[in-house]
């Protein structure tokens, strides 16, 4: 009753959302504790419209309004659901909500005050600070209604501070002291409404404080909503804020008691609840109603087990809607209002959660108070878009800007308490297959310039001259693809120089952004740099590419090669973690050597190949082989000795299991299986072990991790300049001889 005088109803609007709520969302749950209902917020968003309305359709009714924005809401509400667009809710960061809710409560909380002092005269709907301002100016005009609302507000803390205290002093009764602190408001309403029966019984018509008045009982605004087009055009700039609100409290209640409580909720379904429920209440005279916190965590305590719950917390209110009106009349509306602020206040976001943000994330710290602050000068709507809008923003400015990482090479040892794993007699190494390394040792990346909080004073070596590391930090997509090859490029030609020295041959080849030395002055000697020889790309970070992102690639690629010329620059990429991403590189030309131009002794170099092999695993692994031929002479032995043949040497025909094709091989499987470079069909044997490579042969550049990738460059620009130089020495003993 108290959120529908916030959305400018009468209070049994209240009673009708809260009934309709609980009885609807019970058939469409994936949440046991949620419970739709009025709220704070959405009631506050409600009285702004229908405020708004007002003002250019003095005529329409405010129950029309209220009843249209709840249709229309709950139209589209129930689309995105029916839809499967839940997942659009996670667009809206945990700051946002913060800042939203922490404003809003604060935005109610100012404009209710008026109503607890008894203080009248100016609008309480105005901006929080103009508010704040009138109540000091208008705060001579206070009324008795003060003794009423700021008594109440006081006990309701006073309880719930008693109950805390009691169940941390006794654990064992917590459950009971947390049931005692929900039941604070029924307590304080009660002893209040009291309290005004015994002073305004002789004074119904002039009450000596302001009262609720009558309640009719029943639902005596039950029909077909009246709602016109008109009317929906004159709020239709309000309905995203709305719908935003709609969504944000209900969906981030029920995720929130859906982790506590162990279960997971379908938020499209979530949303056809809502929408569902706001487009049958009005019918009923209900008006907008999501999931409300307070009433969701009473029900959590209370230890619920289905969504059927809310259909008796449904009997609950209809049976006050036509049991307990007469009642309602002497409820003050100051205590009300001390009702309101003390729910409102839970909403705000304590300073040691503030804390907690400044630590994570700085930059959303900054987002939350830009919400708070708007929420504040301006209004809640705005507040909910600002901070949506920043938020949005921050995230497109880390996509947009994202920077790679060259990566160097240290050699690390692991180390238990104080003593260092090595492989010696009687050391302290037991690891695992998977751990165990030459030495006790294991080579690992970690970025050159310490950017991710490593020790700056262990020395991160380059994994080979002109050979580079480049790891993606966000994904590879077109708003960031410039920004990823720029700094490639700019690092690559700072660290090498160019295999042809003399490339220009005239001044004029020079390109035109590139200024050289000063006239008379010598270009700086950068002989003492490696050239380029290969790149590795680490796509551990990336999900998918795209065209332009692809397109770049190519682009460096070719601008890299004519940097090295005459030798190519290979590519070598690693930690691909999607197929589609795997075949738009192929496509592209990725993941097989480029060739190279012959030998100055016109002799053609090969590449050599070095893949990543693993054991087969299943029926196919080493240890379910062993088990067949196990099993197979254990079954032979027992058939020989039933027969009397054991020992004699006699085959019995028939007797070999259907795995003989597997333990005979054909010629061709031992022909394959013999192979060095390649496992043949069933794998190749590797110390009795049967293995098979675990990347496509057919583009031996796709490495399975960066480990192996720097293998592959390391010993391609190795055996490539192997060649060259048996190659000048052949010329050179033609021309000798």
């Amino acid at each position: 009753m108290a959120y529908a005088k916030l959305a400018e109803l009468p209070v049994e609007y209240g009673l009708y959302s809260s009934f309709m709520g609980v009885l609807i969302y019970w058939f469409f749950a994936t949440s046991k504790d949620i419970t739709i209902g009025p709220v704070a917020v959405l009631s506050t968003v409600t009285g702004n419209v229908i405020l708004k309305v007002r003002e250019t359709h003095p005529n329409t009714p405010k129950e029309d309004i209220a009843e249209g924005l709840a249709i229309v809401g709950g139209a589209i509400v129930c689309f995105l659901g029916l839809a499967r667009l839940g997942r659009i809710v996670d667009f809206i960061s945990l700051t946002a909500i913060s800042a939203f809710m922490t404003g809003s409560a604060i935005n109610i909380a100012v404009g209710q005050v008026p109503t607890l002092m008894g203080i009248t005269g100016f609008d309480t709907r105005a901006s929080t600070y103009k508010v704040v301002i009138n109540i000091l100016k208008h705060l001579g005009r206070t009324k008795l209604d003060a003794a009423m609302g700021l008594t109440a507000l006081a006990m309701l803390y006073i309880i719930r501070s008693a109950c805390n205290f009691g169940a941390r002093r006794f654990p064992n009764r917590s459950k009971t002291f947390f049931f005692l602190s929900t039941l604070r408001t029924a307590f304080v309403i009660l002893l209040y409404t009291m309290i005004s029966w015994l002073v305004n019984r002789h004074h119904r018509k002039k009450p000596l404080f302001k009262i609720l008045g009558p309640v009719p009982r029943g639902f005596k605004h039950a029909g077909v909503p009246h709602v016109s087009t008109d009317v929906i055009s004159s709020f239709a700039s309000e309905i995203p804020s709305l719908v935003i609100v709609l969504l944000i409290e209900h969906i981030a209640i029920s995720k929130s008691f859906g982790r506590v409580n162990g279960y997971t909720i379908n938020p499209s379904q979530e949303m056809v609840a809502i929408g569902v429920t706001n487009l049958l209440a009005p019918f009923l005279g209900a008006y907008p109603a999501t999931g409300s916190f307070s009433r969701t965590a009473i029900k959590s305590k209370a230890g619920v087990r289905t969504p059927f719950a809310g259909v008796i917390t449904a009997l609950v209110v209809l049976l006050a809607i036509y049991a307990l009106t007469a009642v309602f009349f002497y409820i003050p509306s100051a205590s009300l209002s001390g009702v309101i602020i003390h729910a409102v206040g839970d909403l705000i976001t304590p300073p040691n959660t503030l804390y907690q943000f400044w630590r994570v994330s700085p930059f959303e710290v900054i987002i939350f108070f830009a919400g708070v602050i708007t929420t504040v000068f301006s209004s809640i709507e705005n507040g909910v878009y600002v901070t949506i809008c920043l938020s949005a923003g921050i995230l497109l400015f880390r996509v947009l800007f994202a920077r790679g990482r060259f990566m160097g090479q240290v050699k690390v040892h692991s180390v238990i308490g104080d003593h260092l794993l090595e492989n010696n007699p009687g050391g302290t190494q037991d690891l695992s297959a998977e751990g165990k390394s030459e030495g006790g040792t294991r080579n690992i990346f970690l970025p050159l310039n310490h950017n991710d909080g490593s020790n700056p004073e262990v020395k991160v070596e380059s994994p080979y001259p002109g050979i580079f590391i480049y790891r993606f930090s966000e994904g590879f997509n077109y708003p960031n693809a410039n920004h990823y090859t720029d700094y490639l490029v700019s690092h690559i030609f700072k660290e090498t120089r160019r295999t042809n020295l003399n490339q220009y041959a005239r001044l004029g080849d020079r390109p035109w952004n590139n200024p050289g030395p000063r006239r008379g002055q010598v270009e700086a000697d950068r002989s003492h740099l490696p050239t380029l020889k290969a790149i590795i790309l680490d796509f551990s970070s990336v999900n998918n590419v795209d065209i332009t992102s692809v397109q770049n690639l190519i682009d460096v690629r070719n601008q890299l090669d004519r940097y090295a010329a005459p030798e190519p620059v290979q590519w070598h990429i690693a930690c691909v973690n999607n197929r589609w991403t795997k075949r738009a590189l192929a496509s592209a030309g990725f993941g097989y050597p480029t060739v190279a131009p012959p030998n100055v002794d016109g002799s053609v170099h090969r590449w050599k190949p070095i893949f990543a092999i693993a054991e087969l695993g299943g029926l196919n692994s080493a240890a379910a082989d062993a088990e067949r031929r196990d099993n197979y002479r254990r079954q032979r032995s027992v058939g020989d000795a039933e027969h009397g043949l054991k020992g004699e040497g006699i085959e019995r025909s028939g007797s070999q299991p259907n795995s003989d094709s597997s333990l005979n091989e054909t010629d061709l499987q031992k022909e394959l299986a013999s192979s060095k470079a390649y496992g043949g069909q069933g794998g190749a044997l590797v110390n009795g072990k049967r293995v098979a490579v675990v990347q496509g042969l057919n583009r031996p550049f796709f490495h399975i991790d960066v480990t192996t990738a720097l293998q592959s460059a390391i010993a391609n620009t190795e055996d490539r300049m192997e060649a060259r130089e048996r190659a000048h020495k052949g010329i050179g003993n033609e021309l000798t001889n």
